[in-house]
């Protein structure tokens, strides 16, 4: 059975983005609404945090070193240690949208989409960062981006609009990065949970967080539900896999959505999760290829 473990309880009202990084051995995540990132250390299991200057939806590491994050400004290059931005392009200028979930893919390129705030007017996109710094529009007429993931043999992206309740499937040319023959891979019409953050295993099953439903899902490449996993939490917000051997599952958390009657009886709520003995093993996230 799986064990599950709480690892930092840092209250964040919208917990996101959590990436291994190889580098120093550690977990990073932000909390989009207040904002911070939080680095997590498993050897000494100790929790940095760092305010940043507006709302941050995703973050990856860059192969030369650093950090390029999706931001409310848009995207930015972002130097931990100096705490230095530096602003690239802000696809949505005319909006008050911000870049929410974002992965990197194999090639080197960030895809990220963004999110309406008022989680209900479709003027969002999704898109694709390439190393050059050129931005790239690859899907539009979205609320919520999230659940983005890339299959093990690059020929499918994973792309979900949490408030129209649905998870696309694409052919992924990785080479070109480009994306074709959309189709329903989830539907979560009807259904007490959303798909929020993602990825995926080995295997190519897709491991989704289903907040508002204390679930962790496991679907294989065919869409098929093959795996629940219950979380001390009402609201997990992502998933992602990290540890030396890429088989520990860590799982971010908010409490935005809480009633007030559930804030009691819900303490761990905005904590950072780690399921272990999950059975299963992901990949390294790739660098931002520049």
């Amino acid at each position: 059975m799986p064990k599950i473990v709480c690892l930092a309880e840092t209250k964040d009202i919208l917990g996101e983005g959590p990436i291994w990084n190889e580098d120093d051995k550690s977990l990073y995540w932000v909390d989009n609404i207040t904002p911070s990132l939080h680095r997590y250390t498993p050897a000494t299991k100790q929790v940095d945090t760092w305010l940043m200057p507006e709302q941050v939806g995703s973050l990856v590491f860059r192969k030369n070193g650093g950090i390029v994050a999706g931001m409310k400004s848009g995207f930015a290059y972002f130097n931990l240690e100096k705490f230095t931005f530096d602003y690239i392009v802000n696809p949505e200028p005319d909006t008050d949208n911000c870049l929410n979930d974002g992965k990197p893919d194999r090639r080197g390129r960030y895809w990220c989409g963004t999110i309406n705030r008022d989680l209900a007017t479709p003027n969002g996109g999704l898109y694709r960062l390439d190393p050059n710094g050129s931005c790239h529009k690859m899907e539009s007429g979205i609320i919520a981006s999230n659940g983005i993931a890339f299959s093990p043999d690059d020929k499918t992206m994973y792309f979900c609009d949490s408030r129209q309740d649905t998870v696309w499937a694409y052919d992924l040319n990785i080479d070109a990065g480009t994306i074709s023959n959309r189709r329903v891979f989830i539907s979560t019409k009807g259904q007490p949970g959303r798909v929020d953050g993602a990825t995926v295993d080995t295997e190519g099953n897709y491991w989704c967080a289903l907040i508002h439903d204390w679930h962790i899902a496991c679907f294989d490449p065919k869409g098929q539900l093959v795996r629940r996993i219950k979380m001390p939490v009402r609201h997990p917000t992502m998933c992602t896999f990290g540890g030396d051997n890429y088989d520990v599952m860590y799982v971010t958390s908010g409490t935005r959505f809480l009633d007030p009657a559930e804030v009691a009886t819900q303490p761990q709520s905005g904590a950072l999760f780690a399921i272990y003995d999950l059975g299963v093993k992901g990949f390294a996230e790739p660098r931002f290829a520049s």
